[in-house]
């Protein structure tokens, strides 16, 4: 069993990294751990995640009673005490602001679409939780819909939160889900994505066994499987991914017409952009390299 002194030491090296990472600012972000059955290490309030050292950390039991440290537990610990009354399992637990993953929970765009294996096979979909005021009670009530079902989670305009097996564990989900925002928002600045079809996805879903991967709960691609969770009130039963038919096909592109507007198709007209071109299908969007490097460049100054 991992010691405690190497817990608090995995805390500051997860903590150095989110900031180097830039997935927190200032005094942004929490991550806790468990420690033993009854009670849990917890990073303190106001301290930069970038310079914490293992003496700051705090020993709170499961109701949030400070048991030892000469510091307050993080504002956010009521969060943190949900998601491990509701799983069992999980060992530790990451909050963090990744900025283009926070972007999306902004936009109110949960990354559930099917678009990468490796984040079907991992994490499945990522939901974004209802808005709730920091540091409230309404905030563990936002995250108690989705934690049953997922290892990740986008808070609307606020962060996102992770969780695993152990403290690393956590941490690289929030890699994974900062990365796969990153992809996403360069392919719809692009004009398209390309879906990964519904039977591809069933055929992921099965990988996971092999691969090792526990999830707590299987991926519901089927349209009206997901309705069923939605109107059920209770999305546990599954991680809704967006996967269209393939109809023998691996992959369907993503007609921009038939869905709400991407990023490029409603910033072109702020860049000065051609209209579209008699050659141009009313599914493709084409830009040119100035307007495309004009989308990203924009997309890169709204988020330093």
């Amino acid at each position: 069993m991992t010691t405690e002194s190497q817990l608090r030491a995995d805390i500051v090296e997860v903590g150095r990294r989110m900031y180097a990472r830039g997935y927190t600012a200032s005094n942004d972000g929490n991550i806790s751990v468990r420690l033993g059955s009854d009670r849990l290490l917890m990073t303190p309030k106001s301290v930069c995640k970038g310079f914490m050292t293992p003496d700051m950390m705090c020993i709170t039991d499961l109701d949030g009673r400070k048991l030892q440290g000469d510091r307050d537990p993080s504002s956010e610990m009521l969060m943190h005490l949900e998601v491990y009354r509701q799983r069992p399992d999980v060992r530790a637990v990451v909050h963090a602001h990744p900025p283009i993953a926070t972007g999306f929970a902004v936009a109110g765009i949960p990354l559930d679409r099917a678009v990468l294996a490796e984040v079907l096979t991992t994490l499945g979909s990522v939901p974004i939780a209802e808005y709730a005021t920091p540091s409230t009670k309404e905030l563990p009530e936002a995250v108690r819909k989705y934690i049953k079902a997922h290892d990740g989670m986008l808070l609307a305009n606020h962060g996102a939160l992770t969780v695993g097996g152990d403290v690393f564990g956590a941490y690289y989900k929030m890699e994974t889900i900062e990365h796969f925002a990153k992809i996403s928002l360069v392919a719809r600045l692009l004009g398209r994505e390309n879906l990964i079809a519904r039977e591809e996805v069933d055929r992921l879903q099965g990988l996971r066994g092999t691969y090792g991967i526990a999830s707590p709960a299987p991926i519901c691609a089927d349209p009206s499987d997901a309705l069923a969770a939605l109107e059920s009130g209770d999305p546990a039963l599954c991680q809704v991914v967006q996967a269209p038919e393939g109809g023998g096909q691996r992959l369907v592109a993503d007609v921009i017409g038939d869905g709400p507007p991407s990023l490029a198709s409603t910033e072109r007209a702020s860049y000065g952009a051609r209209p579209p071109q008699p050659s141009e299908s009313a599914g493709e969007i084409r830009l040119t390299y100035r307007e495309l490097s004009a989308l990203i460049e924009d997309a890169i100054r709204s988020l330093r």
